[in-house]
């Protein structure tokens, strides 16, 4: 990582720190609206427009999308196979995702939108790094129109509350976002201690590590619960239900110190990750942002042969290091181990804690908003 992105990326961090510790500092009330969120299920799939199978578009920004956020419930769809699942990107081009990984959607908006003028029945949003009604928003509020179910992962659902599609709604996101949400769109009724909140035709997910169990109940909605569980028990989990404790995720001094420590302390290794054709997008994208999230790694994708490759969901993925040309990893993983999808955090976590310690787990832990060892 050059001198002037690890400045950028530390302005960055300390700027979320010191908001977030605001928030840590704010009570939050628990929301009335809590204890019905946990019956909550998003409605089942009714066919439209003589389709076999929902049309499932995932909407990426193409410079700064939240990589778990887009990639996990891509794979979850697209191995299902309980729709059809479409790649799409704001513009013409690669999508950079963040913190790691370059993929090649499959279309534009545009060019959806000329390929299935009727809409999408689905459409996936991730945390994007661009704020205000923009291109997405626009684009959303016609799908909406259209008939379209939204899903939003992690800050994702402020994409769409920027497009003033969530007045006098439900909805959650990012434990650490709460008092931004709130204060940008006080006419949301913003609930904690829910992994995913459905509202009608619009769903949302609290943090990162969310993606998961949200995905799955969407394949529930499609294509039953029996196939859902069947799914799961490939992914290695055993439930996807709202059930979750955000009041328990606080920056506390530890995490803070870890945090400055890694960042000004450390220099920053790049950790690769060996890709091939037919590799788990799932296992890859928690691997990669967890390392990448670490302040002190960055993951890249390492592969043996020139040229893009395709995951086992479809999605077209471009190396940064394919038949030796790219940068030389400081460290590289083992290849996939037999980790299912759903383990891959706590498999990433362990590895990182056997080598960086427990404080920079614990760290990258709260960053998913995933309940690691206390959290």
């Amino acid at each position: 990582m050059s001198r002037f992105v690890r400045v950028v990326w530390a302005a960055l961090a300390s700027a979320a720190l010191a908001f977030s510790n605001v928030q840590a500092d704010t009570a939050i009330v628990p929301d009335a609206a809590a204890a019905v969120v946990a019956a909550d299920k998003i409605a089942p799939y009714l066919p439209r427009f003589g389709r076999q199978r929902p049309v499932v578009a995932v909407l990426g920004e193409n410079s700064n999308t939240v990589l778990t956020d887009f990639v996990v419930p891509y794979g979850v769809l697209a191995q299902s196979g309980v729709a059809d699942v479409v790649s799409i990107g704001t513009t013409a081009g690669p999508l950079q995702l963040r913190p790691a990984l370059r993929i090649v959607p499959d279309e534009t908006m545009a060019s959806f939108d000329q390929r299935f003028p009727q809409g999408a029945d689905y459409v996936v949003v991730p945390a994007i790094g661009k704020r205000g009604y923009g291109p997405e928003g626009a684009w959303l509020t016609a799908q909406v129109a259209k008939g379209a179910t939204i899903v939003s992962i992690c800050d994702g659902v402020q994409v769409v509350a920027d497009a003033g599609l969530l007045k006098g709604r439900r909805a959650t996101g990012h434990w650490a976002s709460y008092a931004n949400r709130v204060a940008a769109h006080p006419d949301t009724q913003w609930v904690t201690n829910a992994r995913y909140v459905v509202d009608g035709r619009f769903v949302s997910s609290a943090g990162i590590s969310a993606a998961l169990p949200t995905a799955l109940a969407l394949v529930e909605a499609i294509g039953g619960t029996e196939r859902a569980k069947a799914f799961a028990v490939t992914l290695g989990v055993d439930n996807w239900s709202t059930q979750h404790d955000s009041d328990a995720f606080k920056l506390g001094f530890g995490i803070k110190m870890t945090h400055w420590v890694n960042m000004n302390l450390h220099s920053t290794q790049t950790i690769g990750i060996p890709v091939a054709a037919g590799v788990d997008e799932i296992d890859l994208a928690l691997r990669a942002e967890s390392w990448s999230r670490t302040m002190r790694s960055e993951a890249v994708t390492v592969a043996a042969v020139d040229g893009p490759i395709k995951t086992r969901g479809g999605l077209t993925l471009l190396p940064d290091n394919a038949a030796g040309r790219g940068a030389v990893p400081d460290l590289t993983l083992p290849a996939e181990d037999g980790v299912k999808g759903g383990q891959a955090i706590d498999a990433a976590l362990a590895e990182i804690e056997s080598r960086y310690g427990a404080g920079t787990a614990r760290m990258v832990a709260l960053a998913f908003e995933y309940p690691w060892k206390g959290l």
